[in-house]
C-alpha cells in the first residue's frame, strides 16, 4: 500500500509512474487525497471539541468547589453538546479513515524505474539465456503423455477424487516431487535462509497485509464458516510472521524458506498450453521470503536471482529471466524477475519462478517497520521468490531428459530420489 504522506508530496510522479502500468491512476489518487483531506479537517474539529469540552469540564470542577452550581450546570450542559458533537465527530473520522484505507487498497504498487513499459507478457524483456536447449527424438512426448506412458502421474485419478487441476503423483513420479522439494530446501538452507513451516490457511488481516485481498479475493480458496483461506503461496504467513513488529537495523537481513502446497481457483483458459501440469489449482512450491533494510533490498533482489540460477544450472535445464513490464508486473510488486524454462516437447517457454521486490508496499500494510539509528520508526523493504515451483520444472524435467531408454533423473537430485531413471 502506498504511504499517504508520498502520495500528497508526489502526486504527479506517481501518477506518471502508474501510467507504466497502463492505468489512470488520477480518479483515484484524487479520491484519496480528498479523503485526506476530509481525514484531517474531522480530526482537527474532533480535537478542538475534546479540548474545549476537557477545559469546561476543570471549570466546572472549580466552579463546584467555589459553591457556583448555577453557573456549573450551565457549563455541564454545554459540555453535554460538545460530548455528542465529538461522537459524531468520531463516527464520521472513522467512517472516512475506513473509506480512505479501502481506496488506498486499490492503488497498485509503483514500478521501478527500470521496468520496461508494455501492455502485455509480449513487452517482457529477455535480460538473461542459459543452457543448452536438448535435441529429442521425433517421437518425443509432451509431459502428460509421459506421464501416462511411465505411470507416474494419474491426472484423470485427480479428477475422480476432487476435479481437474488437482493431479495424483504415483511411484516415482511421487518421489521425483519429494525429492525437488528437499533440494530446494536444501540449497536454500545453505544460503542462509531458515526453513519455516506454516499454516496452509490463513485470516483476512494476513491476506491484506501481503496484498492478495482485495486483488485476488476471487482466485482464493475461502473458507466461509471460519472465514479463513487457502495459501496461494507460501509467502502470505511467512512474510506475516512479522506483521506488526517493530524491528532493529541488527535484525537485517531476515531470511525465511518454506516449503507449501499452495491453491488457486483460477485456472486459465483452455487448451495445450494449459495441458498437464501447465496450470493447476494445487500444486507444490517452495519459497524465499526477505525482509531488508530499504538501502539494501535491490541488492538482496540480486541475490535471489543468483541463487535461483545457481539451482537451474544444477538441474542442467535451458532457462531465460525475464524482466516484467509494466502491463504484467503484479498488483504489489516494484519490480519483477520472472524464470522461465524451455519445455522442448511442447516447444515452449514454462514459467518456474518470480522473483519480486515489494518495498516498502506490503510493509506499509503489514505495519512491518524498524528502528532507524535516530530511533525512528521506518518500514523495511520485503522481496521473495518461488525456488522454486514444481510442477512446471517437474515438466520441464520429463520433457528435456527423456530418453529412448527412459526418463533420466538430473545427476544432482540422484541422491534424493534413489534411482537414475524412470523406465
Amino acid at each position: 500500500m502506498l504511504q499517504i504522506q508520498n502520495i500528497r508530496e508526489n502526486k504527479e510522479s506517481i501518477i506518471n509512474a502508474l501510467k507504466k502500468r497502463n492505468i489512470d491512476a488520477e480518479p483515484m489518487i484524487s479520491k484519496v487525497l480528498e479523503l485526506d483531506e476530509k481525514r484531517r479537517s474531522i480530526q482537527t474539529e474532533l480535537d478542538a471539541t475534546l479540548a474545549e469540552s476537557n477545559k469546561l469540564s476543570k471549570e466546572i470542577g472549580m466552579l463546584f468547589k467555589s459553591g457556583k452550581a448555577q453557573e456549573a450546570n450551565v457549563l455541564k450542559e454545554k459540555t453535554a453538546g460538545l460530548k455528542e458533537a465529538s461522537k459524531k465527530l468520531g463516527d464520521d473520522l472513522n467512517t472516512t479513515a475506513n473509506e480512505l484505507q479501502q481506496q488506498l487498497y486499490l492503488i497498485p504498487n509503483v514500478p521501478h524505474e527500470s521496468v520496461p513499459a508494455g501492455n502485455s507478457d509480449e513487452d517482457n524483456e529477455e535480460v538473461f539465456r542459459e543452457g543448452d536447449i536438448p535435441t529429442l527424438s521425433k517421437e518425443a512426448l509432451p509431459h502428460w503423455e509421459l506421464a501416462k506412458k511411465y505411470d507416474i502421474i494419474d491426472f484423470e485419478l485427480g479428477v475422480k477424487i476432487t476435479g481437474a487441476g488437482f493431479p495424483v503423483y504415483k511411484g516415482k513420479g511421487a518421489r521425483l516431487q519429494r525429492a525437488l522439494i528437499a533440494y530446494f530446501l536444501d540449497k536454500n538452507t545453505e544460503a542462509g535462509y531458515t526453513e519455516m513451516q506454516v499454516p496452509l490457511m490463513v485470516n483476512e488481516d494476513s491476506g491484506y497485509g501481503t496484498g492478495q485481498l482485495p486483488d485476488k479475493e476471487g482466485q482464493m480458496y475461502h473458507v466461509q464458516a471460519d472465514d479463513l483461506y487457502l495459501i496461494p503461496t507460501a509467502e502470505v504467513p511467512v512474510t506475516n510472521l512479522h506483521r506488526g513488529d517493530i524491528l532493529a537495523e541488527s535484525d537485517f537481513p531476515i531470511k525465511y524458506t518454506g516449503y507449501t502446497p499452495c491453491f488457486r481457483r483460477e485456472a486459465g483458459s483452455y487448451g495445450a498450453h494449459v495441458r498437464g501440469l501447465n496450470r493447476l489449482h494445487q500444486f507444490d512450491k517452495v519459497e524465499i521470503v526477505r525482509m531488508e533494510h530499504p538501502n539494501n533490498s535491490y541488492q538482496a533482489l540480486d541475490e535471489m536471482v543468483e541463487h535461483v540460477k545457481n539451482i537451474l544450472r544444477e538441474l542442467k535445464l535451458p532457462y531465460r529471466i525475464l524482466r516484467l513490464c509494466g502491463g504484467d508486473l503484479g498488483f504489489t510488486s516494484a519490480l519483477t524477475f520472472d524464470f522461465e524454462v524451455f519445455s522442448t516437447a511442447q516447444d515452449r517457454w514454462l514459467e518456474i519462478s518470480s522473483v519480486s521486490n515489494f518495498e516498502t508496499f506490503q510493509a506499509n500494510r503489514l505495519k512491518l517497520r524498524y528502528k532507524d539509528e535516530n530511533g525512528k520508526s521506518q518500514l523495511a523493504h520485503t522481496l521473495n521468490g518461488s525456488s522454486l515451483a514444481l510442477p512446471r520444472v517437474l515438466a520441464g524435467i520429463l520433457e528435456n531428459y527423456q530418453t529412448d531408454e527412459g526418463i533420466k533423473i538430473p545427476e544432482v537430485l540422484v541422491p534424493y530420489c534413489g534411482f537414475d531413471i524412470i523406465d
